[in-house]
């Protein structure tokens, strides 16, 4: 692996960092002050990251895209981590499951999302099945030529913004040798199709001016030529969302730790207590110490991850490895910088208290780190026949 980066990966992290100091950051206390993005301003945001040539940089060239690899588009992800997440997503990454459009799908949904035309949201989770996907209740049945749904989805992020939902729902079942298992598909569903409602979600701590929304389907009739992948195989859409999700996780969150210690830094070394910078007290030199120690191993955890996707050779362990080093790391170094600043690290003067509040979700969403546990240990005792 080459640790190095090339001229043209750092002109786009360069790009990136410029574009989030003009752009975003002078926003920030906005959106934590109202908790709210402005439509006027989402729009704007959303015009100049196009202008820039930086939005839908994961999609291919000759699909409008970017056209990024995996290893220079986590280094941009983490220049984007800088800011709040309600500025950075707004500079869109569509669904690499959108990939999976064919036919009139690909005019109708996937071409107009890499333009910025069009914005789609995600539901997979329900109030009764978490990390369960197969526990999964909603239902998609076949009724001739159309799937009829029926079922409640949250947690559903910016569905007030998006016009359309990729939605996982059972539409099956097959007996194994564990019993009856659920099958599950993809649609892609129009919010504005009759029987599909959308009601304002939860208050979270985490990512203020980022809402989630609930999502009800009540006889909601959809053609089944909105059928995204093939019939009974969500999962295996699902599946390469998700590892592309995990890696964009943890790249943000390397992001977030590099402001949290900054700041701490900065603090240390200008902040003086019995005659000296506070910086020169072990109290303080061995959390920085530590603190860096924790971000380049999540670094090099979260680089080798998007090298091997580079590659087409990451696993689900490796995409799951990567999002708990570096998540676990943020919650680390974001609570180590606050204890550092003492009771002006939970101000919001400055930026500590929110990237320790957001840097919660981070170990829940796109998979609890008990789940990326769990495939990492997978991956290592089946070999064994465990």
């Amino acid at each position: 692996m080459d640790f190095s980066i090339s001229e043209s990966q750092q002109m786009v992290v360069d790009t990136v960092r410029a574009f989030v100091e003009r752009e975003l950051v002078p926003h920030e206390q906005e959106v934590e002050r109202t908790g709210r993005l402005r439509p006027e301003l989402a729009e704007q945001i959303r015009d100049k990251a196009i202008g820039a040539g930086l939005y839908a940089a994961n999609m291919p060239v000759e699909l409008g895209g970017g056209g990024l690899d995996d290893l220079t588009l986590a280094m941009a992800e983490r220049a984007f981590g800088w800011t709040a997440y309600a500025l950075h997503y707004i500079v869109a990454r569509p669904s690499n499951i959108l990939r999976a459009c064919t036919g009139d799908q690909i005019d109708e949904y996937l071409l107009p999302t890499v333009r910025g035309e069009r914005v789609e949201c995600l539901a997979m989770s329900e109030p009764d099945a978490g990390s369960d996907l197969r526990g999964m209740t909603c239902r998609a049945e076949r009724h001739g030529d159309d799937f009829v749904v029926n079922g409640t989805k949250h947690f559903i992020s910016h569905a007030d913004v998006a016009d359309y939902v990729i939605l996982f729902a059972a539409t099956g079942t097959a007996d194994t040798p564990r019993g009856a298992r659920k099958l599950i598909s993809s649609l892609l569903v129009d919010l504005d199709t009759p029987g599909v409602e959308r009601v304002p979600g939860y208050n979270c701590v985490s990512n203020r001016g980022y809402h989630n929304f609930i999502l009800n389907f009540d006889n909601a009739r959809v053609p089944a030529s909105k059928l995204l992948g093939e019939e009974h195989r969500g999962f295996d859409v699902a599946t390469e969302w998700l590892g592309s999700t995990r890696l964009q996780v943890a790249a943000v969150c390397l992001g977030r730790a590099d402001r949290a210690l900054a700041v701490a830094l900065d603090w240390a070394a200008n902040r003086e207590q019995f005659g000296q910078c506070i910086g020169r007290f072990q109290g303080v030199s061995f959390k920085l110490a530590d603190m860096r120690t924790r971000l380049l191993e999540a670094e090099l955890m979260t680089y080798r991850t998007a090298w091997l996707s580079a590659r087409g050779e990451m696993t689900d362990a490796d995409a799951a490895m990567a999002k708990l080093s570096a998540t676990e790391m943020l919650q680390f170094v974001s609570d180590e910088a606050i204890q550092i600043l003492g009771g002006m690290g939970l101000m919001d003067e400055l930026p500590l208290e929110r990237i320790w509040r957001d840097a919660r979700v981070d170990r829940i969403w796109d998979g609890t780190s008990e789940i990326q546990r769990h495939i990492v240990s997978r991956d290592m005792l089946r070999p064994l026949g465990c």
